[in-house]
């Protein structure tokens, strides 16, 4: 069998394919050829010559960038095949948001595939991430790579929020939330735990809840949170009520105009006691888009690869892990992802 590097390498750019003549998901400049995982911005940028990603990772795309976000666009649902010079090309699910995938490269017998970001966990707003059997090299994402990093039940979070609503009803809860995947994500959890008030929701956040909606995501009844006469009086309609925006907007005018309220954010970081405590959250929700230390392990065990690369997270400690399971693994070192969707 050929050696792994021939097919797929790290370069500046990012994860490259020498044969095929393509990226995925390039991370410094335009590339002629681009593979995207998916629509996270850290993933995802505009201005390749070709870029081919599933359906909805291109809608998202387009939704963020405009319509000539890239030359040429080429859709790929999930399990089907292409061939791009000479190599083969297809994606299975990643669980990570709508339109996530995993991309699977085959050339001379060999089979690597690049989950870009993923979870295990059941999601109502995505397909949720398949193991690709007879793997030889997996390369696989350690965002919360590091043992102290297990996540708590979605649902048991969701609770949380819940019963704050109840005991706090004279206040809002502002819920920090990231536009793309995390938004859409405790919206569908909210519904499924039977919440079915109406949700106010921030400006940055309406396209891509539309676009979900038009994808088949239930979201149910989603109110702009704005105060369209100005007056000061008219906060009041928020109180004991769910609003959620960017966690960026809650330091600015749009964050000052709500009652008493109890500022949460969902996310896998919240986890770290410091950051909330940085971000002055009041209520941490964790809900992450990424694996945890345990989904991790289990993952690498569940596909059991020749050979396992690390990217973009806690490297090292993954690695030291997989080498004392007696596996062959190294760290990539790329650089240029970020934490867009934790």
């Amino acid at each position: 069998m050929i050696r792994p590097d021939l097919l797929l390498h790290e370069t500046p750019k990012g994860l490259y394919c020498p044969p095929g003549d393509f990226y995925i998901d390039p991370v410094r400049g335009a590339v002629d050829r681009a593979i995207i995982t998916h629509g996270h911005a850290d993933h995802a940028r505009a201005g390749h010559g070709a870029v081919l990603a599933t359906p909805e990772t291109l809608d998202i795309m387009a939704a963020r960038y405009g319509e000539a976000f890239t030359a040429t666009r080429q859709p790929l649902e999930f399990g089907e095949t292409v061939e791009i010079n000479g190599v083969t090309v297809w994606l299975a699910p990643a669980g990570h948001i709508l339109g996530s995938a995993q991309v699977v490269v085959e050339w001379r017998g060999l089979r690597m595939v690049c989950t870009g970001d993923y979870k295990r966990r059941q999601d109502p707003t995505c397909r949720r991430f398949e193991v690709v059997p007879n793997t030889h090299v997996f390369i696989s994402e350690a965002t919360f790579g590091l043992p102290v990093f297990r996540h708590p039940d979605d649902r048991g979070e969701m609770a949380k929020l819940l019963s704050s609503v109840e005991l706090f009803k004279d206040r809002t809860h502002l819920v920090g939330v990231y536009s793309l995947g995390k938004a859409q994500r405790v919206i569908a959890l909210l519904r499924e735990a039977g919440y079915d008030r109406p949700l106010y929701i921030h400006g940055a956040l309406e396209t891509l809840c539309t676009l979900y909606q038009e994808n088949g995501v239930e979201l149910g009844d989603l109110r702009p949170a704005t105060l369209e006469k100005g007056q000061r009086g008219e906060s009041e309609q928020f109180r004991g009520e769910i609003v959620l925006g960017p966690p960026a907007s809650f330091n600015d005018k749009w964050g000052r105009r709500f009652p008493d309220p109890v500022t949460c954010f969902a996310s896998g970081w919240m986890s770290v006691r410091q950051r909330a405590k940085q971000r002055g959250v009041e209520l941490s929700l964790i809900l992450s888009d990424h694996a945890d230390w345990d989904e991790l392990t289990e993952t690498v065990r569940e596909v059991d690869p020749e050979e396992l690369w690390i990217t973009h997270g806690r490297e090292d400690a993954l690695v030291r892990w997989a080498e004392l399971e007696g596996r062959k693994a190294r760290p990539l070192r790329l650089v240029g992802y970020e934490e867009e969707g934790d």
